[in-house]
């Protein structure tokens, strides 16, 4: 089901992408509930995870129906929409494509039919060799495995659709599809799929995303975040392990293990991407960001009357900042709750204002002060120097900047959409020159053992490749080119190269390199 063009939204500044979010995930099987709204409510709840598209498949055991558009969850669905899509198991997604443009016919759930009905699918994450799942379908796109020989093959623009087209070229039931399938994927995938009578859900062997199941008093709930179960007044069971596949059905739960499990959760869910009431790993994210303030504070110390939160991110972090060193927490930054992380794209007048979009100083609480500003991350810097500039002429006496995650040198090839690292403006600049390019008085970030100390975890049960580059799992080079490459968008070879890393990236000078001459 489709409705007109919806209404894309874009960043607040596009030349200033943060670090952009994974995706949500859910799913339920609940008889006698009504299912999609209960995926409306628990999309609702993943929203900050994706805000390109939102979709919803729902089966009554004999049909499957699905509605998915560009666009919020809110924005996509209204009363009728959701009052129209009857049945007692569904699967919902909300996107920010990691591979594959965004574009309706790249939105999730995806949808193939099969000899005995359909798979609808949601998957978070992004799968690291895509050509070659793609050269597999090819080979299975054939007369006795396909109910339509090669029309399978030549469409998938993303690694989601290549894997429910793999799914749809195996006879059998689904989970014994599944089971054939899911080993030969790499990288990072959290998935929800269904048929008509059965709700799946699978982890890879790493388990990078997130993943957790909840009981209803009348069914089950799979979701990317605790949160969700929260809100659609789920219990938390346990998270879906590592390389596991769960079916959920008439006749109960069942599990079966299709990968040994090797845990490499993503760090970055504990510093930016996760909503703070999420648990992970028997820890609360919120707890986990206070700690690292705290640590901010024991490991770059400063003289300063008041410590202030970059809202929303930076306000956990803030808080332990100040517990810790003993200086009043303030509010002196307004955010404009409406913008969100997402906004249409400015005329050139309004983006010359910025960041005041989005942030507005309280210059009664900030005049004449020294600050502590706390932030999440800095990715290429532009954001944080007009911060500081916005601050100063607010009248701040000094600004001290405070970053709650290492420096960002690399980036992410499991579901985060992070800049390339000729863009990062920690690869190649010190601290020292990163401050001075900020216009602040000083720069600290916490240490990456500071971070993982935080979590509570062990460092080799953590993925922390965007900060010191040690991928958990393998990256064909020809894989590396970014979130086109199953739609034969390849960058322009004069405007790569590959760096002594052996990433392929964009010629310097694109971001960082200029940062210490930039007005």
């Amino acid at each position: 089901m489709r409705r007109g063009d919806g209404l894309l939204t874009h960043d607040l500044d596009p030349q200033d992408k943060g670090p952009q979010d994974a995706c949500g995930v859910f799913g339920v099987w609940a008889p006698g509930e009504e299912v999609a709204k209960l995926t409306y409510f628990g999309l609702y709840a993943l929203q900050h995870r994706g805000q390109e598209s939102a979709g919803i498949a729902v089966s009554d055991g004999n049909r499957t129906l699905v509605m998915k558009e560009m666009g919020l969850v809110s924005q996509v669905f209204e009363e009728p929409d959701l009052n129209s899509l009857k049945g007692y198991l569904a699967v919902g997604h909300c996107r920010y494509s990691t591979t594959g443009a965004s574009v309706w016919m790249n939105a999730q759930p995806t949808f193939r039919p099969t000899a005995t009905g359909g798979i609808a699918l949601g998957h978070n994450g992004n799968l690291t060799n895509a050509l070659e799942l793609k050269a597999w379908l090819a080979e299975r796109d054939t007369e006795s495995q396909s109910l339509v020989p090669g029309a399978l093959a030549n469409e998938p623009t993303t690694d989601t659709a290549l894997i429910t087209a793999l799914l749809a070229t195996f006879d059998g039931t689904t989970e014994e599809a599944a089971m054939e399938v899911l080993p030969h994927l790499r990288g990072a995938f959290s998935l929800v799929f269904m048929d008509e009578e059965t709700v799946y859900a699978a982890r890879d062997p790493q388990g990078i995303r997130p993943l957790v199941l909840g009981r209803l008093e009348r069914g089950w709930v799979v979701a990317s975040e605790t949160a969700a179960l929260d809100i659609v007044g789920a219990s938390f069971i346990r998270e879906i392990k590592p390389g596991e596949l769960i079916a959920i059905d008439a006749t109960g739960l069942r599990s079966r293990q299709f990968a040994t499990p090797e845990p490499k959760g993503c760090i970055f869910e504990y510093v930016y991407l996760a909503r703070p009431d999420t648990t992970i790993s028997d820890r609360r994210v919120h707890a986990v960001r206070v700690e690292v303030g705290r640590t901010l504070a024991r490991e770059h110390p400063v003289e300063a009357d008041l410590v202030i939160p970059v809202p929303e991110s930076g306000t956990p972090a803030a808080i332990g900042y100040a517990e810790q060193s003993g200086i009043p927490y303030g509010v002196g930054l307004v955010k404009n709750s409406y913008v969100g992380r997402t906004f249409i794209q400015p005329s050139q007048t309004i983006r010359q204002l910025g960041i005041r979009l989005k942030l507005n100083p309280l210059r009664d609480v900030i005049g004449g002060k020294r600050l502590v500003v706390v932030d999440d991350s800095i990715v290429r810097g532009n954001t944080q120097r007009a911060l500081v500039r916005m601050l100063r002429e607010a009248g701040a006496a000094q600004v001290h900047v405070r970053i709650s995650s290492p420096p960002v040198k690399w980036p992410c090839f499991y579901g985060i959409d992070f800049a390339t690292r000729a863009e990062l403006i920690a690869t190649g600049l010190s601290t020292e020159e990163i401050c001075r390019s900020l216009g602040a008085d000083s720069l600290g970030y916490v240490s990456l053992d500071g971070l993982v100390a935080a979590t509570t975890l062990p460092a080799d049960n953590l993925c922390r490749a965007c900060f010191d580059g040690v991928y958990p799992v393998p990256l064909p080079v020809v894989d590396r080119r970014g979130k086109h490459v199953l739609e034969e968008k390849q960058p322009d070879d004069a405007a790569v190269h590959v760096d002594p890393d052996g990433l392929l990236t964009a010629v310097a000078g694109v971001g960082a390199a200029d940062a210490l001459t930039r007005p």
